[in-house]
């Protein structure tokens, strides 16, 4: 079957945009092609900077005709029902569709839509001048005096179509004045010729030898590879970026990696200012001395060219911007450190968090104070979880985070040891805003967990606080990673906090008038408790189990919540759990029946006098019994012991439905079998609410 190939050749296509704008290409023609009755084989998009790439295989020659008979309304429907019906039809007249007669509906019209099968070429030089005019760039621009818009000015489209057989056609469209052809053109330095291609085998062959590489991931392996290499040969390791990795694969079609090297003196600055320096400005990459495990005063750059001299001006024109964007790093540094991280507090105060929330030096007030009132619950020594919240946000003005806002928190750990504070100070400057994403690791250190936990919880009680909270999609401040956060904290910690008191707490210190600061918590608990439930999906727990939990009170201690999930995982998994579930869904169900019979629910104790039979009588024992057990080890946070005192009920509760008949003729002695029932229910909501679990 015939190939599809498409190329759009313009001006250099920034990296960031390319590989979404290949795969937003490849989705909108593979659609379209579908939508035409075109289905295809397979399909795989590429870019460079200079070109988005399609190759779609397995092509039919063209769609075959349809007739689809389409329903309208009944005969003297309303005329807007009508009018609807032959602009759907594509009709003109209601004269044109037939009067069909249904026995039980009476007469309606139908009208017959026939479309004749159309050549594949057709199709797709139809459908492609829309899709360019309406293709998905985050930014597009107009240029000269050209209607249209493209990220960058496009030169040519290349667009053949034919089996690998025979010549294939070049799909005929314009687009903003360009023809559609099947001519390209290399690389701009190296092989700036234009060349004709036919089908995708020889489209990639002819851009090697034209010196770009078609695949982006292939780019990045030959970077990767030389990189390593270079730095192997110099007895270094190459510090890996997947982010930089990708941007640079993006700058180049024919990469060229090359060595540089800076002053050693400039290794007195942190090691990541001088890898952010150089990746930000230069975008290069450091390298590492595995003796030390510090940076090598060497990067590896990667060219666009095949230089004649062997890249050396280019390594040296690479090398003076390096060495004046690390004398700035050196005097922010240097700066810095002439000052105590204290005597930035007052700046704080003249920067702004939010509007309603007031300053970030009136943040670090409250959470000087809640960080204190944390500290004896997570295990802190409180002066030292108070100094960490006083200096935790002190280094956001300082020159070096003013250049560079990822190194916040980071620089202030820098500077806290630097000027001799506490090192577990130190490490709360830097990991209060961790963890920052589900694989970030979490502090471990009692002072950072206390400033870390209080940051997260005066944020979420903040902005909930104004009712700015996450809505659908949108979460401009972060809450949803901030509830995730004091979650993983809790839990890789294994902390016992009352998050309710904690964010209680954390309202109070807050200037805003809050109506219903209750519902408030309420409404912030049960937040954390969707992202607990989140998390613990993702971690393979049974989101069954976890509604069961969670169906009972006091759900802001997650710690115990956790191990409760646990036991009742594996209780459920056991023998004498899942007979237990059986048992316990069979007396809810005979309840369910009664209570909706009789219009209210079963209420009472089961009388000992009305127990007649020895299943009975047994049931009723190991009941009382197990109900005991169970919550006394409740009481001692033993959900394991909890459950194996429920496991007791088993054998009594299946002897019980075996020998007894519950809706005895007795009213006296049925509603006795039904508060036994009932029982059997309450007893095992001491540890989770049975009914949410599935089985």
């Amino acid at each position: 079957m015939p190939d599809l190939l498409l190329e759009l050749f313009s001006e250099e296509i920034p990296a960031r945009m390319q590989r979404k704008a290949a795969e937003d290409l490849k989705s909108l023609v593979t659609n379209a092609l579908v939508e035409a009755g075109l289905p295809y084989e397979g399909a795989k998009a590429f870019s460079t900077p200079r070109r988005l790439a399609l190759h779609v295989a397995g092509v039919p020659v063209g769609s075959k005709a349809t007739r689809e008979e389409r329903k309208g309304p009944r005969v003297g429907a309303p005329e807007k029902a009508l009018e609807g019906f032959l602009r759907g039809a594509g009709l003109s007249s209601i004269d044109q569709a037939s009067v069909h007669n249904d026995p039980k509906k009476g007469d309606f019209y139908v009208a017959v839509i026939e479309k004749p099968g159309r050549t594949a070429l057709d199709i797709i030089g139809d459908f492609m001048p829309g899709l360019l005019r309406n293709f998905p760039w985050p930014k597009s621009m107009r240029w000269g005096t050209k209607p249209t818009r493209w990220v960058r000015p496009l030169h040519s489209i290349v667009a053949t179509f034919g089996p690998e057989t025979e010549e294939p056609d070049v799909v005929r469209f314009e687009f903003d004045g360009i023809q559609s052809s099947q001519t390209t053109r290399g690389h701009r330095f190296l092989a700036d010729k234009s060349f004709d291609v036919r089908r995708f085998d020889d489209y990639a062959t002819g851009l090697e030898k034209h010196k770009v590489v078609l695949e982006a991931d292939r780019r990045k392996e030959i970077i990767l590879n030389d990189a390593k290499d270079r730095a192997l040969a110099l007895g270094l390791d190459l510090v890996e970026d997947p982010g930089l990795l990708e941007e640079v694969a993006g700058l180049v079609e024919w990469p060229v990696v090359l060595t540089g090297s800076f002053d050693e003196a400039f290794l007195e600055i942190p090691d990541e200012c001088i890898q952010l320096t150089i990746k930000v400005n230069q975008k290069c990459f450091v390298m590492r001395d595995p003796g030390t495990g510090r940076l090598a005063n060497k990067f590896v750059l990667v060219s666009n060219i095949v230089a004649e001299d062997g890249g050396k001006l280019i390594v040296a024109g690479n090398e003076k911007v390096i060495r004046a964007r690390l004398s700035d790093a050196r005097f922010f540094w240097e700066t810095d450190l002439k000052s105590r991280l204290s005597d930035n507090l007052p700046k704080l105060g003249e920067v702004k968090f939010h509007e309603k929330l007031g300053s970030v030096g009136d943040r670090v007030t409250r959470l000087m104070t809640l960080s204190s009132q944390l500290a004896p619950i997570v295990g802190a020594e409180e002066s030292r979880a108070k100094r960490g919240a006083e200096l935790a946000k002190a280094d956001l003005v300082s020159q070096m985070v003013f250049e560079f806002p990822e190194l916040q928190g980071l620089m202030g750990r820098y500077y806290a040891e630097a000027q001799g504070e506490d090192a577990s100070v130190a490490a709360a400057i830097e990991e209060h805003y961790k963890p920052q994403g589900p694989s970030d690791t979490v502090p471990t250190d009692p002072v950072a967990i206390a400033v870390a936990l209080a940051e997260k919880l005066d944020l979420l009680a903040g902005f909930w606080a104004i009712d700015e909270k996450p809505t659908g999609s949108k979460d401009p401040y972060a809450l949803r990673r901030a509830a995730l956060g004091v979650i993983r904290i809790v839990l890789e910690n294994g902390i016992r906090v009352r998050l309710g008191e904690a964010i209680r707490s954390a309202a109070d210190l807050h200037s805003v008038s809050i109506s219903d600061p209750e519902g408030m918590t309420e409404d912030l608990l049960a937040f954390l408790g969707d992202r607990l439930k989140v998390h613990l999906k993702d971690e393979g727990a049974r989101h069954d189990l976890i509604d069961a939990v969670f169906a009972l009170e006091g759900r802001d201690d997650l710690l115990m919540v956790v191990k409760r999930v646990e036991a009742l995982g594996k209780f459920i998994s056991s023998d004498d759990g899942t007979n237990l579930l059986a048992g316990y869904k069979r007396a809810v169900n005979i309840l369910r029946a009664e209570e909706k019979k009789d219009g209210s629910p079963v209420a009472g104790k089961p009388h000992a006098d009305h127990l007649q039979e020895k299943a009975e009588i047994d049931l009723a024992a190991a009941i009382g019994t197990a109900r005991a057990d169970a919550a006394e080890a409740v009481g001692r946070e033993d959900f394991e012991g909890a459950m194996e005192a429920l496991s007791r009920l088993r054998a009594p509760v299946d002897r019980f439905f075996e020998d007894i008949l519950v809706n005895a003729e007795d009213k006296v002695l049925r509603t006795n079998r039904l508060q036994l029932l009932a029982e059997i229910r309450d007893a095992t909501h001491v540890v989770a609410d049975f009914s949410k679990v599935a089985g």
